[in-house]
């Protein structure tokens, strides 16, 4: 499911009219955004406090009082000096036309003016949340390890561990990938030989159509759920819309290589700790 816009409504200052802020409010919710609404005579700091606290993508102020230039800037400067400067801020009310570029130079993204169609702040907000979204996705912790597929462990192993003097630290079969994998440590990642169980397996397929070599890149990752549910709702193609098991009990899922290029990334989330390491395989 996507996640809904939250939006907070304000009225900074004395201004005591507040009817066009409720009709942008239900707008709003009719657009199916979350709308809080905080009330008539707020001052900046209770704003700025408000929409932190209620976790909001958006503050859309609204002053009819003339004194716009003061307290929409004063907004977006308290967001910025709590580290909120993330949560896009817009205005509108009885705003003069000259004074729409200080307020945008300012931190403003956007004013509206009366006659605006309720729908055109609607979209802007969305567009510019959905960018945001976009951008602000946390990066994974590192690279978690190289798939490399083979057609033989025994074949492959010994130049790895004789030639290369990689440890080996592990073998296991992973039943949802038809595949045995053994483990290779290199400094904090790890190389995993890819062999297929049976003819059917994706790894035997890779094989078959491109020969030995890399597979994948795995990313280790927190809440790999979220992280698919973000990468959904920025148009992300995904071979896997859930998470599943892997190995060392992590949950795994792969991101289409049409998204990167021709690159097959998989992502890991692992449990805390194995045998008192993260992410480390069994000896």
């Amino acid at each position: 499911m996507e996640q809904r816009i939250r939006v907070l409504v304000a009225k900074p200052g004395l201004d005591g009219h507040d009817r066009g802020a409720l009709v942008i409010a239900q707008a709003l919710r009719d657009e199916g955004m979350e709308v809080v609404y905080t009330g008539l005579r707020q001052t900046p700091a209770q704003i700025a406090a408000a929409a932190i606290q209620e976790d909001v993508d958006c503050i859309g102020l609204s002053c009819l009082s003339g004194a716009h230039n003061e307290l929409f800037p004063e907004v977006v400067r308290l967001l910025r000096e709590q580290g909120a400067e993330d949560i896009l801020v817009v205005g509108g009310g009885v705003i003069p036309q000259e004074d729409i570029p200080f307020l945008k130079e300012q931190g403003v993204a956007e004013v509206f003016t009366p006659g605006t169609p309720t729908h055109v702040t609607a979209d802007f907000i969305r567009s510019r949340v959905k960018k945001k979204r976009m951008t602000l996705q946390s990066p994974p912790k590192k690279i978690a390890h190289i798939g490399i597929a083979v057609r033989s462990l025994d074949a492959a192993l010994p130049f790895y561990t004789q030639k290369l003097g990689l440890p080996l630290v592990g073998r296991e079969e992973v039943a949802s990938e038809q595949v045995r994998i053994a483990f290779l440590q290199i400094g904090e990642s790890r190389i995993e030989l890819l062999e297929p169980l049976q003819a059917e397996s994706p790894i035997a397929k890779f094989i078959e159509k491109r020969g030995e070599g890399i597979h994948h890149i795995a990313f280790d990752v927190e809440n790999v759920g979220e992280r698919l549910q973000q990468l959904r709702e920025n148009g992300i193609p995904l071979i896997n819309e859930e998470p599943k098991p892997g190995a060392h009990g992590a949950q795994i899922a792969f991101i289409h290589p049409k998204a990167a290029g021709g690159v097959l990334f998989e992502l890991c989330q692992y449990p805390h700790t194995v045998n008192g390491k993260e992410g480390e395989a069994d000896e």
